[in-house]
């Protein structure tokens, strides 16, 4: 099955990442990259290994960028990672073991979130992703801040994971999360109410979101046993949905006036 698939990425400054990215890739015959003209070394980083092809297109949504890429690969089934995705032994133990021509066409994987570089826990947060699909079968569409991968065809979740192991600092943290959040208010506010998931419309309240947030993942998850790393965690999550909820607030007022 490896033989079978090319991993595909999108970066951006991400040299904070990429390399441990890439290491775990090393079974990939060719691994696409799209690159949105990053500024720092991530592109030196990327042109290090020689099986590492890049593409440069200018960022306008998550999904054209993904579609771009799905254009230049050339195999019959697409690994697509996050740039701080860490694909572990067993997950390419896995997959190596899974049929190329079977059933299935798209496999969902789910996630270990890392704090500070330290592998945590599982979070339901960051629920399972598509990662490995057929490409005959798979389109993204843009979904607020992020896309969606509409596959035609069957799926079924794999039972290893992905390690989320972003090590950025939190000023790009920031800065990503003041575009994200004006995104994710825009949709929110014009998607009719009855149409939005349990979380978005949650988060249309504006005032329940955050406090929810911070007693969903202190307790009921149980970041609060995992020491600082977990109150890191939480103040992060805590945080990008306080800046929503004011996103969504400023939205509605400047609306109706």
């Amino acid at each position: 099955m490896l033989e079978h698939i090319t991993p595909l990425i999108l970066t951006y400054n991400e040299a904070a990442n990429i390399e441990r990215t890439l290491e775990r890739l090393t079974w990939a015959e060719k691994i696409i990259v799209i690159d949105s003209y990053s500024t720092d070394t991530t592109l030196e980083i990327l042109n290090s290994y020689a099986q590492v092809e890049v593409f440069k297109r200018d960022f306008d949504s998550h999904g054209k960028q993904w579609n771009y890429g799905l254009e230049q690969v050339k195999t019959s089934w697409v690994l697509s990672l996050d740039a701080d995705y860490i694909v572990t032994e067993d997950l390419i133990s896995e997959i190596a073991a899974l049929p190329v021509d079977g059933e299935i066409d798209g496999y969902f994987v789910s996630f270990k979130y890392c704090v500070l570089g330290k592998p945590v826990r599982n979070t339901r947060i960051l629920p399972p992703r598509q990662v490995l699909f057929k490409k005959s079968k798979a389109i993204y569409i843009d979904d607020g801040h992020t896309q969606v991968l509409q596959l035609n065809g069957k799926s079924t979740l794999l039972s290893s994971y992905l390690y989320h192991d972003d090590r950025k600092p939190f000023s790009r943290w920031l800065w990503s999360q003041q575009r994200y959040t004006l995104l994710e208010a825009q949709k929110i506010i014009e998607t009719p109410f009855q149409e939005l998931d349990w979380v978005d419309r949650i988060r249309r309240q504006k005032v329940l979101a955050p406090g929810m947030v911070f007693i969903y993942c202190l307790i009921i998850e149980g970041w609060i046993f995992d020491g600082w790393y977990g109150w890191y965690y939480v103040f992060h999550r805590v945080l990008a949905e306080t800046i929503l909820a004011i996103r969504i607030i400023e939205a509605e007022k400047l609306r109706n006036n």
